[in-house]
This record gives C-alpha cells, sequence and structure tokens, in this order.
C-alpha cells in the first residue's frame, strides 16, 4: 500500500535512540524526518516552528528535556504535533498511553488512537512481557514479591558507559542499581498488575546491545500452584499470532545468550523448567535497541500514523 509521507521531528536525532530510528527510517518513502540546525536545538522558537509542522515529534532526550520540550507541543495548541517520548518522564504520567502493543488486548488501538504515547524501558518490556500475562490469569498473585534478573549489552547505560566499555575501561561483567531505585520499576509495578514492588537487580556485559530477562519462580510458593506447562501455555495464548512476541521453546542445553535477537524488533520468551524441583526460570530476550528502545518506538510511529 502506497501512504502519502508524513513528517517526523526526532528531538535528540544524535543520541543512541535517535540514531537508530532515524536509521530505521532513512529508505521509507511513507515518512519525512525533519531535522533541526544542530546550532538552534535549544532554541524554543526555531524547535515551535519545526513542530507546528510535523505530524508527529518523538522525543530522544533526558528526562528533563522532554518534559520541557511536551510543555512547548502544549503552548501550540491545536497546531502542536503527537508525541512519543522515548524517555521516562511521561510512562507512569496521567494522560499518556503505554507504548506496548502487545501488553493486552486493545492496546494498539489505544495507542493508534493517542496523542501522547510513552515508550517503555527496555528492562520493564522484558519484565512486563512475562509478568503481565500470567498476573491477570491470576497464575501469580499481584501482591507476591518477585525478583526480576537482568542483563543489558552496554549500548543501554549512555555515552558514558559506552565510552568507558569501547575505551576497555570497564570491567567485563557488573552489577548496578544496588540502591534499588531503578527507574524502570514504577512502570513494571503499573503495567504488569503488581501490588508489591519487585526486587530488580540489572547488569550489564562486555558486548555492545542484547538484552536477557528473567524471572525465576517456585512453583510451591504460588497460591495457585501450578505447573511449569500451565505458565507456558498462559504466555503462549496471550502472544498467539502477535508479529513481534513470541514463546519458544526452551534450550535442552539450559543455556541463552542474549544477542541473537539484535537488528530486530522481536521478543522471545522461554520457560526453562524443573518440574521435579517445583522451579522455573522464564527468560524474554531483545534486543535492548530494538525492541527495547529504537525498534519499539517505530512500531509505536507506524500504530500512531495508521501504518499497521
Amino acid at each position: 500500500m502506497t501512504y502519502a509521507p508524513r513528517k517526523i521531528f526526532i528531538d535528540g536525532e544524535a543520541g543512541t535512540t535517535g540514531l537508530q530510528i532515524r536509521e530505521k527510517l532513512a529508505k521509507r518513502k511513507d515518512v519525512e524526518v525533519v531535522s533541526i540546525d544542530p546550532e538552534k536545538r535549544k532554541d524554543a522558537a526555531a524547535k515551535a516552528d519545526i513542530l507546528r509542522h510535523v505530524d508527529l515529534t518523538i522525543l530522544c532526550l533526558p528526562d528533563a528535556a522532554a518534559q520541557e520540550s511536551v510543555a512547548l507541543v502544549d503552548s501550540l495548541g491545536a497546531d502542536g504535533p503527537r508525541v512519543l517520548d522515548a524517555s521516562t518522564a511521561h510512562r507512569v504520567a496521567p494522560g499518556w498511553t503505554y507504548g506496548f502493543p502487545e501488553l493486552a488486548a486493545g492496546q494498539a488501538e489505544e495507542i493508534a488512537a493517542a496523542r501522547r504515547v510513552s515508550n517503555p524501558g527496555c528492562y520493564a518490556t522484558g519484565a512486563i512481557a512475562i509478568l503481565r500475562p500470567l498476573v491477570d490469569a491470576g497464575l501469580i498473585d499481584a501482591g507476591h514479591p518477585v525478583a526480576i534478573n537482568a542483563v543489558s549489552g552496554y549500548s543501554g547505560g549512555g555515552k558514558q558507559m559506552i565510552e568507558a566499555y569501547e575505551s576497555g575501561r570497564a570491567p567485563p561483567f557488573e552489577l548496578y542499581g544496588l540502591g534499588l531505585e531503578h527507574k524502570h520499576v514504577p512502570e513494571i509495578v503499573a503495567y504488569a498488575h503488581l501490588r508489591a514492588r519487585p526486587l530488580f537487580i540489572p547488569s550489564v556485559g562486555n558486548f555492545r546491545q542484547g538484552m536477557l530477562v528473567s524471572l525465576p519462580l517456585c512453583l510451591d510458593e504460588l497460591a495457585a500452584k501450578p505447573h511449569a506447562g500451565d505458565l507456558e501455555a498462559v504466555l503462549a495464548d496471550h502472544y498467539a499470532g502477535r508479529k513481534h512476541v513470541r514463546v519458544v521453546a526452551a534450550e535442552e542445553n539450559g543455556k541463552l545468550e542474549p544477542e541473537a535477537l539484535n537488528g530486530t524488533n522481536d521478543l522471545e520468551i522461554r520457560v526453562f523448567a524443573n518440574e521435579a524441583r517445583r522451579q522455573v526460570v522464564i527468560v524474554a530476550r531483545l534486543d535492548n535497541l530494538g525492541k527495547g528502545a529504537s525498534g519499539a518506538a517505530v512500531q509505536n510511529m507506524d500504530l500512531m500514523l495508521g501504518r499497521e
């Protein structure tokens, strides 16, 4: 199908996510990416002039800057474009639609109709993809204490972390966020429908991109006392027919590496089980720069523009 080109402004196109979005859109004929003169990127008047003439702006900015850009859009009234925010600033804010199309029935349609969409965090995408169907099905109680472990490539850590790893100054592996106040936790609580705050332990490895998010569970500690197959069946049913999220069989060797989905907008879920011990580990694999950032942004952009 041929579409008339729609104008897109990537506010913060020089950052990692912005660059990847621009790269994904470079060969598309149905969108026109509008750029601001780098010397005027902090000039509110120059930015407002661009915003008046585009259909959608994608914010790839620090939280404070994203809030300023949204305020600028709001000041334009009916002349302001729709907004897709890739920062953390509005992920649990009233009036914003969460940009995870596979979250629940009707979510993609809500994104398509929304004027304000928040792009999910990378870790949160994996965690919510596992938890939400199981909580909604009653296999995990919303108040059950859960621990989420995750490892990401260093590209998700910002400019300083990227420089540290690419210069060889960073360690091969490190835990971080051990103050237990990671910025993705509020959206995990909100969109996984949890009552109890999860214990979230992120880490980074010496590889550029790729991500594993894992949820260990003792089955007999769950009120429903499910079998591993029950968990897998609920997840498979929830994501049946979905283009970008799927449940696949766990590897028999009990191993999983994080980089296999790099360059895609896909997410895979596996249930590793030891039924005799009544233990499982459910793992989501994704590209932290794909379904965890720029890939999700382009998917949401397409929904907002009626392209999917």
